[in-house]
This record gives structure tokens, C-alpha cells and sequence, in this order.
């Protein structure tokens, strides 16, 4: 039994804190909790694994217990942790990012990805990019040269032809919407 458990759905600093609560309520000790995964002070039977699962499935994530699915989902954890919190911008290309955070070949990662979500890991990260980008011209919180900047795109025009062929919507167009149709990052 590992003393780390992985956690699918948790994509946010608020899914940390109600997986905290469910572990205080359950008066079990961990050391640490990051996206996706909570690092126990000490292992826990079986019986208490599941029950904890029960309440995670109650609050929409799912404990994982299949080493496949866990790869998966540090997979993602990863893609979206950088996309969506980490402020500064990936000084190097995602396949090495994630080669060098899960200490994997990226060919593998690929492969598994891709035969387990029916998507590249590229189409995933250029989904998440455009989650962001909605995000951030929503909340008008950058300009497009600053977007562009953060989300590692060469140039505006290049962010904009993305942007159009992903949405049907220029940057301008989105701006403009009151009721953008966003999906959430877990859903992509």
C-alpha cells in the first residue's frame, strides 16, 4: 500500500482544500497535497482507502488506484498546473517539461496518452491553452501580446489563427461576448 494516493478532478486550489477537509474529517495525517495527488504521513488499510474514496467520489473527484490511469493523470495535472496556475512562462517545450516531471520518455507518455484519452497530448495542452485564453480575455486581465507571452506562442497572429480555428471566434469577437461558452478545465 503507497503512502501517495492519486486524485482525478482536482484542478484547482479549492479542490486542495475540500480534499484536506475530507482528510481531517477522517482524521488522516498527510504530509502534503498537490494537484491530483496527497503525499500520507503513514499508509492506511483498505477499508479506510475506500471509504475515502467514497467521500472523494461524493465531491466529484476519484481515487486511482490503476498505475495507468495514475500516469494519466499526473499527465494532466501537470499540463494543467503550468497552463492555468504557475505564472511564469514553460522555458522549455512540454514534451521535455514532461519527460523531466515524471521521469518518463516522452514517446511512452505520448503513446499511453493517447491510447488511453483518444487525444495527443498536444491537442490536450492546445485545448487547455485556449481554456486560459478565454480566461484571461473574459477577465480582460491581459492584452493579446501578454497572453500570447504567458501561454508560449510566437506571436499574436499566430495565438489569434489558433484561437479562430479553435473557437470560430477571433480574439476581438470573444472579448465582445457576455456569456462566453467556457468548459472547465477537467472537462476538456
Amino acid at each position: 500500500m503507497s503512502k501517495t494516493l492519486h486524485i482525478k478532478n482536482m484542478v484547482c486550489p479549492r479542490c486542495i482544500t475540500a480534499v484536506d477537509e475530507v482528510l481531517k474529517e477522517m482524521n488522516i495525517p498527510s504530509e502534503k497535497i498537490e494537484l491530483g495527488q496527497v503525499f500520507l504521513k503513514d499508509e492506511v488499510s483498505e477499508s479506510i482507502r475506500k471509504e475515502f474514496g467514497e467521500k472523494l467520489n461524493e465531491l466529484g473527484f476519484e481515487l486511482l488506484s490503476d498505475a495507468t490511469t495514475q500516469l494519466i493523470s499526473e499527465i494532466k495535472t501537470a499540463i494543467i498546473q503550468q497552463i492555468h496556475h504557475d505564472s511564469e512562462p514553460l522555458n522549455v517545450n512540454f514534451s521535455d517539461f514532461l519527460s523531466q516531471r515524471l521521469n518518463y520518455d516522452y514517446s511512452y507518455l505520448s503513446r499511453l496518452f493517447s491510447g488511453v484519452e483518444g487525444i495527443t497530448i498536444n491537442r490536450f495542452i492546445v485545448l487547455q491553452k485556449i481554456e486560459k485564453v478565454k480566461e484571461l480575455l473574459f477577465y480582460n486581465e491581459m492584452t493579446a501580446a501578454e497572453i500570447a507571452h504567458q501561454l508560449n506562442y510566437n506571436s499574436v497572429a499566430y495565438l489569434s489563427n489558433v484561437f479562430k480555428k479553435e473557437t470560430g471566434m477571433t480574439l476581438s469577437q470573444f472579448k465582445e461576448l457576455r456569456d462566453p461558452k467556457r468548459r472547465g478545465i477537467a472537462d476538456v
